[in-house]
């Protein structure tokens, strides 16, 4: 299916949030998840159902000082 991610446009198999960000290299790292501007806990991915044209945002958390 082809999906944005971070504003780019990405084909991943699918179909599920979880699914795309394995998929997508971010595996078991720590990181922030949105569908279309909708924030989606770690604990919903799996749920989460993906379709053509969504908009995924994938954001690491920053250290900073």
């Amino acid at each position: 299916m082809k999906i944005l991610v971070n504003n780019a446009a990405r084909e991943i198999a699918g179909p599920s949030l979880a699914d795309a960000v394995e998929q997508l290299g971010f595996g078991n790292a720590v990181v922030a998840t949105a569908v279309d501007g909708d924030f989606v806990p770690a604990r919903k991915r799996a749920s989460m159902m993906l379709r053509d044209g969504h908009a995924v945002e994938v954001l690491a958390p920053m250290q900073g000082g």
